[in-house]
Parts: structure tokens; sequence; C-alpha cells
């Protein structure tokens, strides 16, 4: 017998519904928005940083659970949006918080959310659900509200008709339209950089603009030739969501940019740079999503806590001899940089510009500009 979803009122707010591919299913209260939403289902470690997530592109088409029991604390302001708009499909939460305890704060995350008809779950055991993605993996899912009337065993349906995150192009989808331009905020001549856009955070933009660096925001799918008539002193690939694999015009346009100008790619763009190189590029069963990840620099024997979102890693036997390793994952060993031996090229997998997370690694953007400067 098929077993009915019955929605049912909960303090005044509705209930809703999360279904997933594996066949799991996890109830709460639906705030934020009351639309449906579907998505790779994915687990954040972040204890703060909620809205800086929200509004990375590189969340595109992902469910955020935040692990963190309590989210929404000190609300949400103006100065932490990371783009224009929120990305994330959803969010998932154990508590979501009614007050906002921030003087900067100008809403709560409930009213925001509702602007932006992002739907919110609450009342989650997270840690259940965290357990359910880490056993099988991440997955599709679907967020219904109390309005829909369909059977569990139709939810279940539906879910499996959702695509993979594996083989999408989003760099298409939140990628700029039209070049436009950050002036450099130094006093003396600024160094002209291009910065490819598959879903770039505003910090990091921020950053190089405080290094001295004009910055000229392109879109996701152009040519090389574009790029060298645009004279740059450098090359940057931004971060993004989706398989790298996928974009396939800017793996072309960074290999033929390879030995004409310095190059420096984070996440996407760190994947796209070594897909570049020759490398290959796989789905992780599980990915990272939070900003406590401890990473090696083999360059100094340091550790660093970084902040990460990502759901592909670079294949290490793919590497050729010609590109080495320079940061691993301390948790599960998978790579966080690779450095080119021949050219002026090198990413790391993680988020340097630290929008949420730890500083650790900003020293990355120190680099490039000594590498544009020799």
């Amino acid at each position: 017998m098929s077993q009915t979803y019955s929605p049912v009122k909960i303090g005044g707010t509705t209930d809703g519904l999360l279904v997933l591919r594996n066949g799991r299913f996890f109830r709460g209260k639906l705030r934020g928005a009351h639309v449906e939403a579907t998505g790779e289902v994915i687990f954040n470690t972040s204890m703060t940083g909620y809205q800086e997530i929200l509004t990375d592109p590189s969340y595109t088409g992902q469910i955020v659970t935040m692990t963190y029991p309590q989210i929404g604390n000190y609300g949400v302001n103006l100065d932490d949006m990371e783009s224009e708009t929120t990305h994330a499909s959803a969010l998932v939460v154990c508590e979501l918080s009614n007050l906002s305890s921030n003087w900067r704060a100008t809403q709560s995350l409930d009213e925001w959310l509702i602007e932006r008809r992002i739907p919110v779950l609450e009342g989650v055991d997270t840690r259940s659900l965290v357990k359910a993605i880490r056993s099988s993996g991440e997955c599709s899912g679907l967020l219904v509200p109390s309005d829909s009337r369909h059977t569990l065993d139709e939810l279940r349906e539906e879910v499996q008709g959702l695509p993979s995150m594996v083989g999408q192009n989003l760099a298409r989808q939140v990628s700029t339209r039209e070049s436009y331009f950050w002036p450099s905020e130094a006093e003396s001549k600024p160094l002209p950089i291009i910065a490819y856009d598959f879903g770039i955070k505003y910090n990091i933009l921020r950053i190089m603009n405080s290094l001295g660096m004009s910055v000229t925001v392109v879109p996701w799918n152009t040519s090389a030739e574009e790029v060298l008539e645009m004279n740059p002193e450098g090359v940057f690939l931004s971060n993004g969501p989706g398989d790298p694999a996928a974009v396939t015009e800017a793996v072309d346009a960074i290999r033929n940019l390879l030995g004409k100008l310095p190059i420096f790619g984070i996440c996407l763009g760190h994947q796209i740079l070594s897909l570049a190189l020759g490398c290959r590029t796989y789905k992780l069963g599980c990915g990272h999503h939070g900003s406590n990840h401890p990473v090696m620099d083999f360059a100094t024997n340091k550790i660093e806590i970084t902040s990460h979102n990502h759901g592909f890693s670079v294949e290490e036997d793919s590497l050729p001899k010609n590109v080495r390793v320079t940061h691993r994952n301390l948790n599960d060993q998978t790579i966080e940089g690779i450095e080119s031996l021949v050219h002026s090229a090198y990413s790391v997998q993680y988020h340097p510009e630290a929008a949420p997370g730890p500083r650790d690694a900003s020293y990355l953007f120190g680099r490039f500009l000594e590498m544009l400067r020799s």
C-alpha cells in the first residue's frame, strides 16, 4: 500500500518534506518561501557565514544542509553578499533563529529568504541527514511544501528523474553575460588582470583590487584570442558550480593561454586549469563543504584551515610529469593544489578569499602578485 504524505500545521508554519534519491526522507517545518525546490543535497560544516554561502554562485543547484545546530543568529546585511542574489536552491537547518542579534543586521534570515523565494526546512535532525549523505554519497533531493498532495512513493519516483551534477555546465548559468571592470584601489599604476567568471565572488575582486590589480571580469566562454587582445598582465580563473569537464570552451581557452600569461585559479578554476594541463577530474562521493578543512602546503610544510565548496576533484593518477601537487587535503588526501613545472600557472581547490572562512590561505593572492611582477 502506498504511503501518503499528509501535511500538517506545526507552530504556525506549514511542514515540509525532503526526499532523497536514495529513498530516505526527512520532515520539518517549512520556513522562508513556501515553494518547491530541487538540487544536490550537501552538508556544510561552517558555524557561521550562511549569508556568504547562500550568495556564493558555487552553490547553484544545491540544497545546503548546515550542520551547526542554530542558523540565523546574526541576521543578514547588504555588506556580506558575495554576489547580487542567492544561488542555493534551499536551506536545511536544525533550528532557524527568530532573533537577529547583531548591530549590522538589516533583516532576519527568514525574511530575507522569503523575499528571494528560497525555502528553509527547519527542525530536521541534521546529524541523521548528514549520516545519510555520507553513507550513500551526495544525491539529488526534492523539497516540497505542505500543499503537495503526492504520495511518498510518487515523490520518490519524481526525485529519481532529477539530473545528476555530473555533466552539468552550470558556469554558463551563473557567469556574467558581458564584461565589466573593477578598478584598483592602489594609487600607483595598477596591474591589469582578466578574471574568468565561472561564478566569481565579490571578495575575490576586493582582495585583488586591494593588492593593486585592476580586474576586467569576462564571461566563462571568452576565447584566448579575446583575452590576449586586452593585453592583461595575468589571468585569474574563478570558483563556480557544476562539472568542470562540461565547461569545454573554457578548458580550450586556458590551454591556449598557457605559456603566454601567468594563470591563477581557485575551486572550479583549479579544475579547469588542471584539465587544460592534461589532468582528469572525477566526482567525489561526498564533497568538501565548510570552512574548517585542514590542508597541507608543501612549500612551507604548514597546515592551513581552509574554506571549501566542491564536489569534484583532480584525479591523482592523471597528473602529467610536468605538473606537481602543491597542497593536499589531510582529511581524505585528495589534491588541493597543483603547479605547472613548465608554465607560470598554479591553482588551489579551496577558497583563499575566505568569505566565509579563515584567512590562512590569503597569501595565495600575494603569490599571484609576485608572479605578475616577475
